[in-house]
């Protein structure tokens, strides 16, 4: 079951006795959490009916008991438990799981890792009533299609490069995006249309100097304009730090060996086969006509050697400067 659907049952007021939340990617935890204590229930109902512990602090016979209670001048209760995986005794809620109350709603938030699938309260999860919801980080070609969504969420629209500036810039951070959307739904005033001038005004990330920017570059064999954005990130770091460069140019020359592999694909196939937006793949056509599959297998070995470099294996001395100017200069030998 995905987050959405739990949200979506929660708002029908349609509940289980147990939910636990693991993985590895904290939003969509945080997300459910917050729902669940600020929604769920009333402030009347809250006063009375919600109980929120931490792991780190939390004594499982206390969790336990809250759980049994039974709510006050109402139907239900909550319990949360957050930071379920710094509780030391966390196993000992295994009772409880095997014979929860219908009139409380348990929450519990396992953030970073799933809870070891060897143990007996593992295997109470699976067998109860209670929903367990896994989560994983998105792949970084996923962020694109995620953050789209959000800005749809919030009633706006957004063009596909500003999409990708900005997706570039911030990484694989949900939260993070999710912040930055909000930020500009709240400077557009009443337009509703996001573009790249948007995301370099409100966001700071420039639109000629960015990671996109230089990938577009090196896509077209542009040493001239390649060297300028890198002179760029060496005078601004956090505008194109070389461990979110150099994954972003790995991506696009991953999916140009997938382009030159096909045949007799249209735009339309093409851009499927690539999981890119048809908007782009105008761009990977014009690659292919700069690099053939040898010197694309190259490149990818190159990208290889240098992210094992920023690193520091077998680096020496250089900076994250000098091995980006580097390494361009190598692709386009």
């Amino acid at each position: 079951m995905s987050a959405e659907k739990i949200l979506s049952d929660w708002k029908n007021n349609s509940f289980k006795p147990v939910y636990w939340l693991e993985g590895e990617e904290a939003y969509f935890i945080d997300t459910l959490v917050d729902y669940a204590e600020k929604k769920i229930l009333t402030e009347a109902e809250a006063e009375f009916n919600l109980s929120i512990f931490y792991g780190k602090d939390a004594d499982w016979t206390e969790v336990v008991n809250a759980c049994k209670k039974y709510p006050m001048f109402g139907d239900k209760q909550v319990v949360l438990l957050k930071e379920a995986q710094q509780m030391k005794d966390v196993e000992k809620l295994l009772g409880y799981v095997e014979q929860p109350l219908s009139s409380t709603i348990f929450i519990v938030s396992h953030k970073e890792k799933k809870l070891d699938g060897r143990g007996k309260l593992a295997a109470a999860l699976k067998k109860s009533k209670a929903e367990v919801f896994t989560t994983k980080k998105l792949y970084d070609n996923q962020l694109p299609d995620w953050a789209g969504q959000m800005v749809k969420n919030h009633g706006l629209t957004i063009s596909p490069k500003a999409l990708v500036i900005l997706v570039d810039h911030i990484g694989n951070d949900l939260s993070r995006i999710e912040n930055e959307i909000e930020k500009l739904m709240l400077n557009l005033g009443t337009r509703k249309s996001i573009t790249e001038d948007d995301v370099e005004n409100f966001i700071g990330v420039s639109k000629e100097f960015n990671a996109f920017e230089l990938q577009a570059a090196i896509s077209q064999r542009d040493l001239a304009k390649s060297i300028r954005i890198i002179q760029y990130f060496e005078s601004n770091p956090k505008a194109g730090p070389i461990q979110l460069v150099l994954p972003s140019v790995f991506n696009f020359f991953s999916k140009l060996y997938v382009l030159l592999s096909l045949k007799d694909a249209n735009e339309s196939s093409a851009a499927a086969a690539l999981g890119v937006s048809p908007f782009f793949i105008k761009d990977y056509y014009a690659a292919a006509r700069k690099y053939d599959f040898p010197s694309v297998e190259r490149v990818l070995l190159l990208l290889h050697e240098y992210n094992l470099r920023s690193l520091g294996v077998h680096n020496g001395s250089a900076n994250d400067a000098g091995l980006m100017k580097e390494l361009v200069v190598k692709i386009m030998a």
